[in-house]
């Protein structure tokens, strides 16, 4: 991998894995590599966010581990837990052998054998790695809390068995589709990132880059009508992944390019919402597409 010296580096070697960056993010990327700080990611879903960092862990050849925020989540489920059904079998076996040392067998139960390492606590422990702390806004303030302490200096302790560190901090990559605002504490201890939908050329060169299958006629056609799409008034407007997501139902059609009545038999591919399938009925797709050449 090329020395990751600049952020003009770090674009170049993102781009390499097709995933096209501007300046904003390459610093923020640069950035949190050389200061160890976590990214955080804010925009509406399907933008990138979350590509952003199977693209770092692509880009640093390191595992990417996933920690999917749902609302109730909680310590256990993200950093560790003991195995019980190991631990009752360990001590049914030493009870079996006649050991009556219950200080032995308290600290044979808590060995490292039997600790479930969670994935903020994998993160922790695998050098290099890339931490996704997704949809961050889904969890509790008191997970928030909890993530900023473990985030703050990159360790743990557990009173088992004290305190783990990491020796070379994950990079960390949060993402929030904003559905309620995260507090200022975590956000200050980020480099901040916010994620908007791109202009035609941006999109146009992101659908070529990931989808070289697909004729570049179609490409631009796509392109273009989601473009459209979103200025129309819709209660989800669509995101690059269901641009992606659009070109490939239609490519798997075996079109080539696209007309009105194949865009509106096709927009289940890309909006997920009754309401606005039946507003972007409304709109003119043969203008549009007249717009790019056909």
């Amino acid at each position: 991998m090329t020395s990751l010296d600049s952020p003009g580096q770090v674009r170049s070697c993102l781009e390499r894995t097709g995933y096209l960056v501007d300046d904003g993010l390459a610093i923020a990327c640069f950035l949190a590599l050389r200061l160890h700080r976590p990214v955080f990611c804010e925009g509406d879903a399907g933008v990138g966010k979350t590509a952003l960092a199977s693209a770092l862990a692509e880009m640093l050849d390191a595992p990417l581990i996933r920690l999917q925020c749902h609302e109730g989540i909680d310590a256990s489920q993200a950093l560790y837990d003991w195995d019980f059904p190991r631990q009752l079998l360990h001590l049914r076996a030493a009870e079996a052998a006649g050991v009556r040392d219950a200080e032995r067998l308290e600290h044979e139960l808590y060995d490292r054998r039997f600790l479930v390492a969670r994935p903020l606590l994998r993160a922790l422990q695998t050098q290099p790695s890339v931490l996704l702390v997704d949809e961050i806004d889904r969890a509790d303030d008191e997970f928030e809390a909890f993530l900023l302490e473990v985030l703050s200096e990159f360790q743990v302790t557990i009173p088992e068995l004290g305190t783990l560190r990491a020796e070379v901090p994950p990079v960390v990559v949060l993402t929030s589709n904003r559905t309620r605002e995260v507090h200022d504490a975590l956000k200050r201890r980020c480099l901040y990132h916010w994620f908007d939908h791109p202009g035609f050329g941006r999109e146009l060169a992101i659908v070529r880059r990931r989808l070289p299958q697909v004729s570049a006629r179609l490409a631009e056609q796509v392109t273009a009508l989601v473009q459209a799409l979103r200025a129309e008034d819709l209660l989800k407007p669509p995101g690059v992944a269901e641009t992606l997501d659009w070109a490939r139902a239609l490519d798997a059609l075996g079109a080539n390019e696209v007309d009105a009545e194949l865009a509106v038999a096709t927009l289940g591919s890309v909006l997920k919402y009754r309401e606005d399938t039946d507003r972007a009925r409304g709109l003119d797709f043969a203008t549009v597409l007249a717009g790019r050449g056909t």
